[in-house]
């Protein structure tokens, strides 16, 4: 079975290892075989893998395109470490991106870390209101 894809005008698609550019009308593509597929929607890159989690994400995504766990392997281990460190409650999340890479279920560990990046921005959305609370508040605690 074909997988269907609807791009926009101007998006952008990796197939495999090629970019492709939709033109100025909307396309429907069915793609049948086996290569990695990535909307633009979907694509990180060093510019805009500005949290942790993204840094994640972007080290599961070159996993996923070059088909090759080994090259990034080290770089993804040491950023998942640090993130389990810092928010030990996003375990459950990375064991799973850790399970899915294991049995080579890359497009699934990719998902997974979407999860991870929207956790992560759940973490600092409530760090941000409490944040916003402590200022609000006098010295003695109440509020102002």
């Amino acid at each position: 079975m074909a997988l269907k894809v609807e791009l926009k005008p101007g998006e952008r698609i990796i197939l495999g290892e090629c970019v492709i550019t939709n033109d100025n009308q909307r396309t429907r593509l069915f793609i049948e075989g086996d290569a990695p597929i990535l909307r633009e929607k979907d694509i990180l890159t060093l510019a805009t893998a500005d949290t942790p989690a993204k840094r994640i994400y972007l080290a599961v995504q070159i996993m996923y395109l070059e088909r090759d766990i080994s090259k990034t392997r080290d770089e993804y281990l040491a950023l998942v470490q640090d993130f389990v460190r810092a928010a030990p409650s996003s375990l459950p999340i990375v064991d799973t991106i850790n399970n899915a890479i294991l049995t080579n279920a890359l497009y699934k560990a990719l998902r997974e870390a979407r999860t991870l990046i929207e956790f992560e921005t759940g973490l600092f959305n409530h760090a941000k209101r409490r944040a916003g609370v402590r200022e609000h508040s006098s010295e003695d605690g109440e509020s102002s």
